[in-house]
């Protein structure tokens, strides 16, 4: 039987990481947790749980402990994990099933996913944003999962919010993240497939929560702006500052039907169209 590792990097999740600990403990083989010197007790709450725990710097980029963690994982599949993300019982039955298929039926299973079409276009949203992931043929090595995102007492469906799909489940040694952009791909040497039961993703399960994780997103987008030497002329100014928060909203709550979500969905679709001229005008003062 192969052996899955859970791998996580984590900074100060104490009201997270119990939960998302406990959605696996029944599928892990081992627990592999990177810390960042977190000042809660996310560390006793790892140990707790049995985990291997490596405390480090807290880097910018989330992705550097996180690669730290698949590093250190010895299964021979990974589950690289956020605090803030469940693993229903429904999902922990499909990876169970999908890592003890051979290839053929993998082909089989791949071809019969019931969202397979929703899925296939997100997809390629992604790789025109980002490039190829993985390879179009051989042996499948990774595998994108979608994910419900939580939101004011509501999980998402719409708005361009769902399937959301995160590249989580892989092989050890097949893939790893760059660790150079916050929103990057995992580089894949194999081929990628998609499993159907969604991750539950909590992260935020209040507006203070939504706000302060948007606060550290919007820096790490001014930061990137600033590397790519974004101008500040004018005609970069109305598109940032008006026309691109604009477009935003009117595309995820009309074309993708956000507003099918409620009140949840309007207020997310603004707070995310808000991040172009947030971001934009901290990148222009400093």
């Amino acid at each position: 039987m192969p052996k899955i590792s859970v791998a996580l990097a984590t900074f100060n999740e104490e009201s997270n990481l119990a939960e998302c600990l406990d959605s696996v403990k029944n599928l892990a083989d081992e627990i592999v947790i990177v810390d960042g010197s977190s000042t809660d007790r996310t560390v006793e709450i790892a140990k707790k749980f049995g985990a291997k725990v490596l405390v480090t710097q807290n880097h910018p980029i989330f992705h550097i402990n996180k690669q730290k963690a698949i590093d250190m994982a010895k299964g021979d599949w990974i589950l690289q994990l956020d605090a803030d993300e469940r693993v229903s019982p429904e999902l922990q039955k499909e990876i169970e099933n999908v890592i003890n298929l051979s290839e053929k039926e993998l082909e089989v299973y791949e071809n019969h996913l019931p969202n397979r079409k929703l899925f296939l276009r997100h997809q390629q949203l992604i790789e025109q944003r980002d490039g190829q992931v993985g390879t179009d043929k051989g042996a499948y090595v990774a595998f994108f999962i979608p994910r419900l995102n939580y939101f004011l007492g509501k999980y998402l469906r719409y708005g361009g919010v769902y399937p959301d799909g995160v590249i989580r489940l892989i092989k050890k040694g097949k893939a790893y993240l760059p660790a150079k952009d916050v929103h990057e791909q995992m580089v894949v040497d194999g081929r990628v497939g998609w499993l159907q039961n969604p991750l539950l993703h909590k992260d935020s399960p209040t507006f203070a929560r939504y706000l302060q994780r948007n606060k550290r997103y919007i820096t790490l987008l001014a930061r990137q702006l600033a590397d790519e030497k974004v101008g500040k002329d004018p005609k970069t100014m109305f598109d940032y500052l008006i026309l691109k928060p604009a477009v935003w909203f009117g595309m995820t709550q009309i074309r993708h039907k956000g507003i099918l979500d409620g009140y949840q969905g309007i207020i997310f679709s603004f707070f995310s169209a808000l991040r172009f001229p947030r971001a934009y005008l901290r990148y222009v003062k400093n």
